[in-house]
Parts: C-alpha cells; structure tokens; sequence
C-alpha cells in the first residue's frame, strides 16, 4: 500500500504561517508581503497569523 501526500490544508479551517506559506509554495517573507499589500487576509484574533482555507484558496484563484 503506497502512501499518498496529504496537503498540510487537509481537514482544517485555518493553517498558521508557515503551512499557509507552503500551501501557497511561497516563503515566509513572501506571504508577510502579501498581507502587507492588502492582498491576503489573515484573521488575527489569535497573536498568530491565521489564514482560512478559503482566503488561500480565493489567493491562489485570484492571484
């Protein structure tokens, strides 16, 4: 039996950084300036930057 990759997103609603970066294949530094500009929002009830699966997704989609 081969096992599959499974997506750090897979099964979750919010990923902190560094799996929010890796689900976009960019670095860290990359996504921290891409919040700066506005163009990906991060929920920022918690001292960690949360992203939703689905602002990533709408990211990725709207480049």
């Amino acid at each position: 039996m081969s096992k599959s990759k499974t997506s750090p997103a897979q099964g979750r609603g919010a990923l902190k950084l560094k799996p929010a970066a890796y689900y976009l294949s960019l670095s860290k530094p990359s996504v921290y300036r891409v919040v700066a500009r506005g163009l990906l929002k991060p929920n920022r009830a918690t001292r960690h930057l949360l992203f939703s699966v689905a602002e990533l997704d709408r990211f990725l989609r709207e480049g």
